[in-house]
């Protein structure tokens, strides 16, 4: 057994990918997409026609509703070849807007069961500020279930259990990134991999708080350097996972084995923790790590945003010729 197939009997495996050609080798239960994974797949030839069909129809509507159409188009497509779900992001530039975001997740959802898909095959991606936590609690109370992304520090996932979010994706590469860096030379790779990754160890935190006090919200790992980083958090909820990484995984039958567990967890002796907006905001601040990385994703996130905007602009104009 390859230890893809065998990561499969602990965790659900997601694909973390805009490029759905990629994805049926892998057979995902789910998959995810960001900006930055549709900037890159629109600027392949096998998907540029995807985009040009999508500014064909729409040439005239609003620059942000073709780029919603253009995300959905892809989650379409995607979910004809994923048995689950698939996670669509609202624009990283509407972070600090709850009512904006809520307004965006809406159509999005309107514009994926324009299309046939049942609502619960959606999940709404937000960036885990505390205005995209507030959105994500209307949302999921008006039945839309969301994906909090983009988060790094506890207080975070304590604020998403609060609001009974469907499911968070703590970013373990990212914090791994930051630790690494911020060690320079005094960084000794060995240890501080596998259980000592400061990135499994968060989510770890995480998901023995989550399975301790019964909360439902779902944790799913994200933002992976290596394998090691996987196979460290075999067990977790789910796991998405890019398509390099899950071809290592297919190519390997190193042993694996459970790594997170529910019952162990259960067992555990954690005191219970509640943020109201102040508390939140502090806690995240006194966070360096987390404060630098969530600023630093929504600014990536928005930069391939306003860069995808472009490339529909362009083809509006050049539509126009």
């Amino acid at each position: 057994m390859n230890q893809l197939d065998a990561l499969k009997q602990f965790t659900t495996v997601v694909a973390d990918t805009g490029d759905f050609r990629q994805i049926d080798a892998y057979q995902p239960q789910d998959a995810t997409t960001n900006p930055s994974l549709i900037l890159k797949a629109v600027q392949k030839p096998e998907y540029r026609s995807l985009m040009t069909d999508i500014v064909a129809h729409y040439r005239d509507q609003p620059l942000d509703e073709i780029m919603d159409r253009l995300l959905v188009r892809f989650g379409v497509e995607i979910l004809s070849i994923i048995p689950g779900r698939v996670s669509t992001e609202v624009d990283a530039r509407l972070s600090f807007n709850a009512s904006a975001t809520v307004a965006r997740a809406e159509r999005i959802i309107e514009l994926y069961q324009a299309q046939g898909i049942h609502i619960d095959r959606v999940l709404i991606k937000v960036a885990a500020t505390w205005e995209g936590i507030d959105a994500a609690a209307q949302l999921e109370r008006r039945g839309i279930h969301t994906n909090l992304t983009l988060l790094f520090s506890f207080c975070q996932a304590v604020a998403c259990a609060q609001a009974k979010v469907q499911l968070i994706s703590p970013f373990v590469g990212r914090i791994y990134d930051w630790y690494k860096r911020s060690a320079g030379a005094a960084w000794v790779e060995a240890e501080n991999a596998g259980a000592n990754d400061p990135g499994v160890m968060s989510v770890r935190q995480i998901y023995n708080y989550y399975k301790r006090f019964g909360i439902a919200t779902e944790v799913m790992g994200a933002s992976f350097r290596n394998v090691g980083q996987v196979t460290a958090l075999a067990g977790c909820d789910l796991l998405t996972i890019s398509p390099d990484l899950l071809a290592t995984l297919m190519a390997s039958t190193a042993p694996l084995a459970l790594a997170l567990d529910a019952k162990t967890a259960g067992s555990l002796e954690l005191t219970p923790v509640n943020y109201d907006e102040a508390g939140f905001r502090f806690a995240l601040n006194e966070d360096a790590m987390a404060t630098e990385k969530l600023a630093e994703g929504i600014r990536a996130f928005s930069l391939d945003s306003a860069r995808l905007d472009q490339l529909l602009l362009a083809a509006q104009v050049s539509g126009k010729l």
